[in-house]
């Protein structure tokens, strides 16, 4: 794939860039190293200085980096603004909130005694030099919640991006420099899929943190456990969306809408299957088609636009796919479902009924605004639905009663279970997966001990 601005507005080719050679790859790797050297040994206050400025420039830079993800990568230009918002406010929780997650811990008096030390301390140093392989998808969030905690706990980063999204990587690159970091602290790659092998295996490297589809996980998961080296992996999702007979349907079906459908329906934690309650199932279809219908699709630099296009033409192809799949096998659409006429890769928000588990819908991610409802008899039969699937990132779950809101957190396989509400990813909440949507967690103090050597320091008596 070509390392390339291709708008998807109108498929034209804005920039195109020629892939680092394998020496600069090389420089690059021993400038890592060797500004972590000194890096490490930075105190938290510097860093947090550091961190600071960057978010308050990205503030600054707020509207540019918007126009540039929405031609890169089709997000509309207010969402793209919101997500730049976002991602300055985790750089500053970061900043203020490091020093404390990452303090000197002792174990219990009893427990010290007991081992013969006079003291023991549990200390958190950064393990070096981080590859991040990152997604197009949100193009700064995804890097900035791996390089905020990463660089606050005294490591050093280097990204990987999506190639279709090299200014935003280039751009990330710049922030952290214009901030005052070191040129070694925070480096873009600009190399294609095939080069992160050999960088992964390079001794230089100490961890990696990829978010994307599985087949790029499993790729670098082998080659680190290959090579004993930690990995943090966020993969694909396919989240429930559940609806019981006591909740607010109308307040259910509106977050649904945008749970579905925000950045174009294009996210892991999405909502993607809604199952709801026989009793309450056809008054929430009803709402909620109507709420995809009038959505307003069309040019993502349009601030009233609510779905742009998809970020490729292989991922539309992707997409019309699985939705083509499951009306052969017998599901009904409720809306959408067709593409649209004229330039650009857009789909329409689409709603599909009658599912099967031999649809191929059932069990892969929907990577766009297209959504899949069943119909479920109780409780024990939309967890049955909702653990169906190889993935387990996140759920929704709508419901007033607190017996049911407990047999969900119980029995849900999933990484996060909100509760009357949309799933999003805050700074001070561990996010991440299980089963096949990947291990290990960003954010939180969970988040940032990922990539430290947790070391047991012991004083004899």
């Amino acid at each position: 794939m070509p390392i390339a601005t291709v708008n998807p507005a109108n498929g034209e080719t804005v920039k195109t860039y020629q892939a680092m050679g394998e020496e600069e790859i090389a420089r690059r790797i021993q400038l890592a190293e060797a500004t972590f050297r000194t890096y490490r040994t930075t105190s938290f206050a510097e860093r947090a200085r550091l961190m600071h400025r960057a978010a308050d420039l990205l503030d600054e830079d707020q509207r540019d980096i918007a126009r540039v993800i929405t031609t890169e990568m089709g997000k509309p230009v207010r969402q793209a603004r919101a997500e730049a918002a976002k991602c300055a406010k985790a750089m500053r929780w970061y900043a203020d909130h490091a020093e404390e997650l990452l303090a000197d811990e002792e174990p219990a008096e009893a427990d010290v005694k007991d081992s013969g030390a006079s003291r023991v301390l549990v200390r958190y140093r950064p393990l070096g030099p981080i590859l991040a392989v990152m997604p197009w998808n949100f193009p700064l969030w995804q890097v900035i919640r791996f390089a905020a905690p990463a660089l606050m706990a005294g490591n050093v980063g280097l990204l990987k991006h999506a190639s279709n999204v090299p200014q935003t990587a280039l751009y990330l690159e710049d922030l952290f420099h214009r901030a005052g970091f070191t040129e070694g602290t925070f480096q873009t790659l600009l190399i294609g899929s095939a080069a992160v092998d050999d960088i992964l295996r390079d001794e230089r490297i100490k961890a990696a943190t990829l978010t994307g589809s599985e087949p790029a996980g499993r790729a670098v998961a082998s080659t680190a456990g290959e090579m004993i080296k930690k990995t943090v992996l966020e993969l694909g999702g396919s989240d429930p969306f559940i609806v019981m007979p006591s909740a607010d349907l109308d307040r259910a079906a509106e977050v649904a809408v945008n749970a579905r459908c925000q950045n174009a329906g294009q996210s892991c934690i999405a909502a993607k299957r809604f199952i709801v309650h026989a009793d309450v199932h056809d008054a929430f279809a009803e709402r909620f088609t109507a709420g995809m219908r009038a959505l307003k699709v069309g040019d993502p630099t349009d601030e009233e636009t609510e779905v742009g296009p998809l970020s490729s033409e292989r991922g539309r192809a992707d997409l019309e796919e699985l939705v083509d799949d499951a009306v052969r096998g017998g599901a009904s659409v409720l809306c959408g479902g067709e593409r649209p006429d004229g330039p650009g890769w857009y789909y329409p928000p689409t709603v599909l009924t009658g599912i099967t588990r031999e649809m191929r819908i059932h069990r892969e991610e929907a990577f766009g605004p297209v959504a899949t409802l069943y119909r479920a008899g109780d409780l024990d039969e939309a967890v049955l639905i909702a653990n169906d699937s190889p993935f387990g990132l996140s759920s929704n779950v709508w419901t007033r009663d607190e017996s049911e809101v407990d047999r969900f957190v119980r029995d849900l396989e999933a990484g996060g279970v909100y509760v009357n509400g949309m799933t999003a990813s805050h700074p001070a909440f561990p996010f991440g997966g299980v089963k096949r949507s990947g291990y290990g967690r960003e954010l939180s103090g969970h988040g940032i001990r990922e990539f430290c050597n947790i070391t047991t320091v012991w004083h004899g008596a």
